[in-house]
């Protein structure tokens, strides 16, 4: 199986929404009337725009078909919020870009627009072109940043004279925490990357890292996560006191979760963490009892396979 992991594919984890969205969007109320939503329209040059409240809330979508019809039926005079789309899909300002990806491929709409987690105020849209505007910049950024700076810790394993190495990294996980989901993993790859390790490497690195943090906060009240880092490879542990995994198999399986509702809809649990996992490494190992908890063991080779 091919592991190779691009630079998109780490970046993708790695920003936000919030780093790629438009702040700037023509928004209308749902007090105003179909009749204005037409100059509204055809000034900006748009076809459609969010509906919010006083309190700068989402609270719907209109588009262009929507104004048709009422002109179609006559009811040019009828207000945006009586004809606007209630259900509206979303994406959070502070989830990860990945997640922002993988909605543009499952619904194929042109644009999502963005609200704050906690107040679901209205922040920004964003649209496909801006998640590759936004990609190729730090593309950029990055490529710079890594002809720069050269830290004397790359040299850390050839420095310390011993038969053995081991460095140890560990963070804590909180169960639940949405907010700071991903920063362990965020935090483990800058700590590699500073020790020389080859960027290949820490794109694996980060991506399994990433979804078995996600995996610890979606289905647990927390865990810990530890990093082994040898000469010659990484391994990563992931251990929750949990409810454990009933079927292993089952849970592989591509697309599955057993995520709630809820949690699928803040941009989590899309069934594919254990998929990324495995395609990231040279071993995965999972032992899980019901009830009591799940210990992922992750290992990435540095000089080639054993």
């Amino acid at each position: 199986m091919n592991k190779e992991i691009t630079k998109v594919q780490e970046l993708a984890y790695e920003l936000t929404v919030e780093q790629a969205m438009t702040r700037d969007v023509v928004k209308v109320s749902p007090k105003s009337h179909i009749g204005e939503l037409r100059e509204i329209l055809r000034v900006n040059r748009i076809s459609g725009a969010p509906v919010v409240d006083k309190k700068g809330k989402l609270v719907g979508i209109v588009s262009i078909e929507d104004f048709i019809k009422c002109l179609a039926d006559g009811e040019i005079n009828a207000f945006v919020g009586d004809k606007m789309t209630k259900k509206v899909k979303t994406l959070y300002a502070d989830e990860s870009l990945i997640h922002a990806v993988n909605k543009f491929n499952e619904y194929g709409f042109g644009r999502f627009p963005v609200i704050e987690r906690n107040s679901g105020k209205l922040v920004g849209v964003i649209a496909k072109g801006d998640i590759i505007k936004t990609l190729l910049k730090e593309l950029e950024t990055n490529y710079h940043a890594e002809e720069i700076h050269r830290y004397r810790a790359s040299h850390i394993f050839r420095d310390i004279i011993a038969d053995k190495t081991t460095l140890i990294f560990e963070y804590n996980i909180a169960g639940k925490d949405f907010k700071h989901a991903g920063e362990s993993a965020s935090g483990l790859k800058k700590s590699l990357a500073r020790l020389g390790i080859s960027p290949q490497i820490l794109r694996r690195i980060a991506i399994s890292t990433y979804e078995a943090e996600m995996n610890i906060v979606i289905f647990t009240s927390g865990g810990c996560i530890t990093a082994y880092v040898k000469p010659d490879e990484i391994r990563v542990e992931a251990v929750d006191s949990g409810p454990g995994i009933p079927d292993i198999k089952k849970a592989m399986r591509p697309g599955f979760s057993t995520a709630p509702h809820s949690v699928q809809e803040l941009g989590f649990g899309a069934g594919m963490g254990l998929q990324n996992i495995k395609k990231c490494a040279d071993k995965m190992n999972i032992d899980s009892i019901a009830g009591k908890g799940t210990k992922l063991e992750v290992i990435v080779y540095t000089k080639g396979k054993k």
